[in-house]
C-alpha cells in the first residue's frame, strides 16, 4: 500500500528537475512518471456522467473517438433525484468502468452554483443551492472512491459562466463567497476527501484561481483538510510558478515549459524547494494510491448498467403540470408522438463530457412497448432542430397525427446549438418552431403532453395550453425507457425541482449582471441566488426550487424538536411524518428549511439546511428524523472571519417545496460565541444598546439631550430616531456642555474594559 511507502524518501533521492517534472503532465491524460525509482504514470479522463476515455491520445475537446461507456443522467437531473444512495450507486458503476479502463482518476463532478439560467454547462452543475450541491458531489465521490478510483472535484471556484471563462473575473464579496459558491465544495472535500480538487480557468476576485493561496491553501488545504492535490482545469494555469507556490500541485496537460519555470525559480531563490517538495507528495500518494488500488482485469456488466441508468433517470426527471390527471397515460390507446428530439434524443451535454453510450434506447421503440400491444404510436417529425422556421407540411402532418389521436406527446427542448460548455446562452427561449408547434398541437388535441429535453430551465409562453409536462432534462443514454415508465405509470415521478424556472429571463436576479462587462463579473445580487432571491421579493417563479407531483398524495404531520432551546453547540433532531394518502407507491422528498426570524445581518428568508427521499407504499407512515448543528443556523462573520449564530428564535420549516411549507416549529438558540464589542467616537448611541454598560449610559440621555422635551407629539419619533443615530463624539456639541471631550474619553475607557 501506499502507506506503507516511504514518499519522503522516494523524493529525496529525486533530482530537482524530475522532482518539478511530476508537477505537469506526460501528455494530454497522464501524469509524469520516474522509471528509475519505481513511479507510474496514471491516467485522468473526464467523466461527471460517463467514462470519456479518447481512443485518440492527443485530444481533449471530443474531436475523436471515446471508448463505450454507460452515459447516466447528467448533473442537473441527477440533482433532481434528491437521492444520495442513488448518485451513490451511479458513481460506484463509474467506479468499475474507470477500473475497467484502467483510468486513475474521474474528473467530476461539478460542483459550481447554478447563477444564471444562461450558464451554458449548467447541465454539469448539480443546483442553485449549495447544501444540496455539496451533498450530491459528496455521495458521487463517495461512489467512484470505494472502486479505488479518484474522484476529481470541479472547478473551483466561483466559475459560473462560460463567457470569457479563462479570462473573466469573478468579482465576490467574502460573505457570498462563503455561504454560495464557496459552500458548495466545502462539504462534499469535508465529507467525502476527493482524491483531487480541479481548480477553475477565472479569477476570483482579481486573482486566478489557478494562483489564488487564499482559496487554494488558505481555505481548501488548511481550513478544509482537503489531504489530496490541486489540479488545474486544462490550459488554466497563468504563471506556473505562481500556481506551485499558491498550491496547485498539478498542471495539466502537458504544457511543455512548465516544468523548466519551476527548476529555475527554486535556483533563483524565488521558489522554496520545500514547497516542491510538499506538492510531490501530495502527487506521490495519489498516484500510489491508485496503483495500489489497481483492480486487474476489471470488468463491468453493460446492461446492468444501463439498468441502473433508467432508475437514475426515472428519479431525475421531474412532472411540473398533470392537469385533469391526463397522466399517466392509458394504454391500448392511439398516441401521437410528435418532434424530432423523440427520433433524434437530446440526451446529453456538449462539451468536454460527451460520452460515446454503450446502446442507447429508441424512445418511439419505448414508448410503443409500454403503450401495449393493441395501442397504435404514430411518430411525426413536428418540426427540424436544425433550425428555427416553421415547416408548414411537417407541422400539418403532425396536426393530422395528433387529431387522429387520444393524446399528443410532444417531444421539445433544446437542441444542443443552443447550449453547450463554452458558451452561454443569450436567451431562455426554445426554438420558435417548437413553440408554434406546441400552440399548433395544442388547438387540435387538448390532451397535450410535453416532454422536454433540455440542461436549463427554458421559459414556457405555451404552459397554460399542455395538460402535462414532464422535465426530462438529459436523461442519459436510458431517457427512453424511462420517459416509458413515467408516462404510462410504471413508475410513479419523484423528481424534484434543484433550481428555480423563472417566468422570465428578467427576473433572474444575474441578470442585470450577467456574463459581466470585459473580463470583469460582479456578482452584485450576493446571497440572493436562485430561490433566496425570489422568496425575498416576493416575484413568483414559473416552478419553484424543489417543486414535483406525483400520481400519488402525501401528507405531513407531527413535526416536533427534541429541544425547544438549545446553544449553538447542540445538535437539533428534527423529527416529521410523512403518509402516503393515494393509491400508488411513490418517493416524496421532504425537504428542511431555517429560518433566522429577527437577524442584525442580512440573510435569506429560509436556507435548505436538510432533505431526505422516503419510499412509501399506498397508505404507509414513516417518520424522518433530520439533524442540525451550528451551520445550520450560522451565517458567515467577515468581521471576525468564522461562521457565527446569533442568539434568537428560528423556525425549523417542513415542504415539499421551498414555496409549499407544510409544518413549522420554532426554537430558540442561544450563542455562545463570546465577544469582544470594542467602541470608539463613531460608535452610534443606537450600538450602545449591545451591551449592559452601554445600555446604562442610554438611560441617562435624556439629561444629556434635553433638546426636544416640548417638542409635538408629531415629532417625538423623529427626535427618538435621530438620538439613536448620534455618534458618541456627538454628544459634546449636542450636549451643551453636559458632555466634554473628557466625560467621552472616560465612557470610552468605561465600555471597553
Amino acid at each position: 500500500m501506499s502507506e506503507q511507502r516511504d514518499i519522503k524518501r522516494l523524493i529525496a533521492l529525486m533530482t530537482l528537475e524530475e522532482k518539478a517534472s511530476l508537477c505537469t503532465g506526460r501528455d494530454t491524460w497522464h501524469t509524469q512518471g520516474i522509471e528509475r525509482l519505481g513511479i507510474p504514470s496514471v491516467m485522468m479522463t473526464d467523466g461527471p456522467h460517463g467514462l470519456r476515455k479518447q481512443r485518440a491520445a492527443t485530444d481533449h475537446l471530443g474531436l475523436f473517438d471515446s471508448v463505450p461507456a454507460t452515459c447516466f443522467p447528467s448533473a442537473a437531473g441527477v440533482a433532481s433525484s434528491w437521492n444520495r444512495e442513488l448518485i451513490e450507486a451511479m458513481g460506484r458503476a463509474l467506479g468499475e468502468e474507470s477500473q475497467a479502463e484502467n483510468v486513475a482518476v474521474l474528473l467530476g463532478p461539478g460542483a459550481n452554483i447554478k447563477r444564471s439560467p444562461l450558464c451554458g454547462r449548467n447541465f454539469e452543475y448539480f443546483s442553485e443551492d449549495p447544501y444540496l450541491s455539496s451533498e450530491m458531489a459528496a455521495y458521487h465521490i463517495m461512489g467512484v472512491q470505494s472502486q479505488g478510483v479518484g474522484a476529481s472535484l470541479k472547478h473551483y471556484a466561483a466559475n459560473n459562466q462560460e463567457h470569457r471563462r479563462m479570462t473573466s473575473d469573478s468579482v465576490v464579496d467574502e460573505r457570498t463567497l462563503r455561504e454560495i459558491y464557496l459552500a458548495s465544495f466545502e462539504g462534499a472535500v469535508k465529507k467525502a476527501q476527493p482524491w483531487t480538487v480541479m481548480c477553475a480557468y477565472n479569477k476570483v476576485n482579481g486573482t486566478y484561481a489557478a494562483e489564488n493561496e487564499w482559496l487554494l491553501t488558505d481555505v481548501l488545504k488548511n481550513e478544509w483538510g482537503h489531504e489530496g492535490f490541486v489540479v488545474s482545469d486544462w490550459g488554466a494555469v497563468n504563471d506556473r510558478v505562481a500556481s506551485l507556490a499558491a498550491g496547485l500541485e498539478l498542471e495539466m496537460p502537458h504544457e511543455g515549459e512548465g516544468a523548466r519555470r519551476i527548476v529555475d525559480a527554486v535556483k533563483d531563490g524565488r521558489l522554496a524547494e520545500e514547497t516542491l517538495d510538499a506538492a510531490v507528495e501530495r502527487l506521490l500518494t495519489v498516484v500510489f494510491r491508485a496503483v495500489d488500488r489497481r483492480k486487474r482485469d476489471a470488468s463491468y456488466d453493460p446492461d446492468a448498467h444501463h439498468r441502473l441508468a433508467r432508475q437514475v433517470a426515472v428519479e431525475s426527471m421531474v412532472l411540473l403540470k398533470n392537469e385533469d390527471a391526463v397522466l399517466p397515460l392509458p394504454r391500448g390507446e392511439r398516441i401521437a408522438v410528435i418532434g424530432e428530439l423523440a427520433a433524434v434524443p437530446r440526451y446529453q451535454g456538449s462539451g468536454s463530457s460527451q460520452i460515446q453510450p454503450t446502446r442507447l434506447d429508441d424512445i418511439v421503440e419505448e414508448l410503443s412497448a409500454s403503450a401495449g400491444p393493441d395501442a397504435r404510436v404514430v411518430y411525426s417529425q413536428g418540426y427540424r432542430l436544425s433550425g428555427d422556421d416553421v415547416d408548414e407540411a411537417l407541422t400539418a402532418e403532425a396536426l393530422r397525427a395528433s387529431g387522429e389521436a387520444s393524446v399528443a406527446v410532444v417531444f421539445a427542448g433544446l437542441p444542443k446549438r443552443y447550449e453547450s460548455e463554452g458558451f452561454d446562452r443569450g436567451h431562455m427561449r426554445m426554438p420558435a418552431n417548437q413553440i408554434a408547434l406546441i400552440e399548433a398541437v395544442a388547438a387540435v388535441q387538448p390532451n397535450l403532453v410535453v416532454v422536454l429535453c433540455n440542461g436549463a430551465p427554458i421559459e414556457m409562453p405555451w404552459l397554460g395550453k399542455a395538460k402535462a409536462v414532464l422535465e426530462a432534462y438529459l436523461g442519459g443514454q436510458a431517457l427512453g425507457g424511462a420517459v416509458a415508465d413515467l408516462l404510462f405509470g410504471d413508475a410513479n415521478p419523484s423528481g424534484k425541482l434543484a433550481e428555480t424556472f423563472p417566468v422570465q429571463l428578467s427576473d433572474n436576479p444575474s441578470y442585470l449582471n450577467f456574463p459581466g462587462e470585459g473580463d470583469r463579473v460582479e456578482y452584485r445580487e450576493g446571497l440572493f441566488v436562485g430561490y433566496r432571491y425570489y422568496d425575498k421579493k416576493q416575484l413568483k417563479p414559473l416552478f419553484p426550487f424543489g417543486h414535483g407531483l406525483s400520481y400519488t398524495t402525501f401528507a405531513y404531520s407531527g413535526l416536533s424538536v427534541d429541544r425547544k432551546e438549545l446553544t449553538d453547540r447542540d445538535a437539533l433532531h428534527v423529527s416529521v411524518n410523512v403518509k402516503n394518502t393515494g393509491e400508488r407507491a411513490g418517493k416524496e422528498v421532504v425537504q428542511l428549511y431555517v429560518r433566522d426570524v429577527e437577524s442584525s445581518v442580512i440573510r435569506p428568508l429560509k436556507e435548505l439546511r436538510g432533505f431526505e427521499k422516503v419510499s412509501l407504499a399506498p397508505g404507509e407512515e414513516k417518520t424522518v428524523v433530520f439533524r442540525l448543528d451550528m451551520r445550520s443556523f450560522a451565517y458567515y462573520d467577515v468581521d471576525e472571519k468564522r461562521w457565527t449564530v446569533e442568539t434568537g428564535d428560528f423556525d425549523i420549516m417542513i415542504g415539499r417545496s421551498s414555496q409549499a411549507i407544510e409544518l413549522t416549529e420554532t426554537v430558540t438558540v442561544r450563542s455562545t460565541d463570546v465577544r469582544k464589542l470594542v467602541y470608539h467616537r463613531n460608535s452610534t448611541v443606537a450600538d450602545l444598546l449591545r451591551t449592559e454598560r452601554g445600555a446604562a449610559f442610554v438611560r441617562k440621555l435624556r439629561e444629556l439631550l434635553p433638546f426636544g422635551a416640548a417638542a409635538g407629539e408629531e415629532h417625538k419619533e423623529m427626535l427618538e430616531a435621530f438620538k439613536q443615530s448620534v455618534p458618541l463624539r456627538g454628544l459634546v456639541s449636542l450636549s451643551g456642555g453636559r458632555f466634554t471631550e473628557r466625560d467621552l474619553s472616560e465612557l470610552l475607557a468605561h465600555l471597553n474594559e
